[in-house]
C-alpha cells in the first residue's frame, strides 16, 4: 500500500468529490459529493441552481457554486458541511468505503494544479508546502470512523 496518496487520479480518483456517486443528504439525493457540497452552502437552496439534476457535471455544479447566495456563516461551517458530504458518500456507497478502507494508513493529499491550498495542496512552485489539505484530513477521518463501525 502507498504510504501517500498525493493526487485523486487513476486508481485513487474515486477519493475526489468529482467521482460519480449517489450521496443523499436528508431526503434529497444527489450525482456526486461535489454536487451534495454545493447544494449545501445555499441560502435559500430552492431559489438556486438544481444541484440533483444528474445532467449537471461536478465541474459545472462547483462553479454554480460560486454564484448562489450563501449562508451568512458560510466560511465558519464549511469544514463541517464537507465532513457531512464526505462521510455520506462512503458510508452509503459500500464499493466506495472498501476502496477508502484499502487505503489502510496512507497519508491522503488532494493536491492540484489549480491553487487549492484550502482543500488541498497545490504543486506548483509558488504553492509548494502552503496546502491546508482540509479533503484530505477529512477523508483520513472518515476512513478512520469507518474502519471502527
Amino acid at each position: 500500500m502507498a504510504k501517500e496518496i498525493t493526487r485523486f487520479q487513476g486508481e485513487w480518483r474515486f477519493l475526489s468529490n468529482f467521482w460519480p456517486c449517489r450521496v443523499q443528504l436528508s431526503d434529497l439525493v444527489f450525482p456526486s459529493a461535489e454536487h451534495a457540497y454545493q447544494w449545501s452552502k445555499q441560502l435559500v437552496p430552492s431559489d438556486g441552481p438544481d444541484f440533483k439534476d444528474p445532467g449537471m457535471t461536478p465541474g459545472q455544479a462547483k462553479r454554480a457554486g460560486q454564484r448562489v447566495l450563501m449562508v451568512p456563516d458560510w466560511e465558519q461551517v464549511k469544514k463541517r458541511a464537507m465532513l457531512r458530504v464526505v462521510m455520506a458518500k462512503f458510508v452509503q456507497n459500500e464499493n466506495l468505503t472498501a476502496l477508502l478502507l484499502a487505503t489502510e494508513g496512507a497519508y491522503l493529499e488532494e493536491g492540484n494544479t489549480w491553487h487549492d491550498n484550502y482543500w488541498g495542496a497545490c504543486g506548483c512552485p509558488a504553492h509548494i508546502g502552503d496546502g491546508l489539505n482540509y479533503l484530505g484530513r477529512i477523508l483520513m477521518m472518515v476512513r478512520d470512523i469507518v474502519r471502527v463501525d
